[in-house]
C-alpha cells in the first residue's frame, strides 16, 4: 500500500469518531426499546443495541490517532 492510502485509512480508523457513533447507536437503541407507540420499532431495538455494543467493543481497540 502506498503512504497516501495508509493515511486515508488511518483517518477512518481513529477511535474518537467511532466511539461517539456507537454510543449514539446504543442511545437510539435504548430509546427504541422504551418507546410505547410502535411494536416494529421495539422489535428492532435489540438489533440496534447489539450493533452498538459490538461496534463499541471494536472501537475501543482502535488507535487514538
Amino acid at each position: 500500500m502506498s503512504t497516501v492510502s495508509l493515511k486515508g485509512l488511518s483517518r477512518w480508523l481513529r477511535r474518537g469518531p467511532w466511539e461517539v457513533t456507537t454510543m449514539a447507536l446504543i442511545g437510539v437503541g435504548l430509546l427504541m426499546l422504551m418507546q410505547p407507540w410502535s411494536i416494529e420499532i421495539y422489535g428492532y431495538s435489540f438489533v440496534v443495541l447489539l450493533a452498538g455494543v459490538a461496534g463499541y467493543s471494536i472501537a475501543v481497540k482502535l488507535p487514538q490517532e
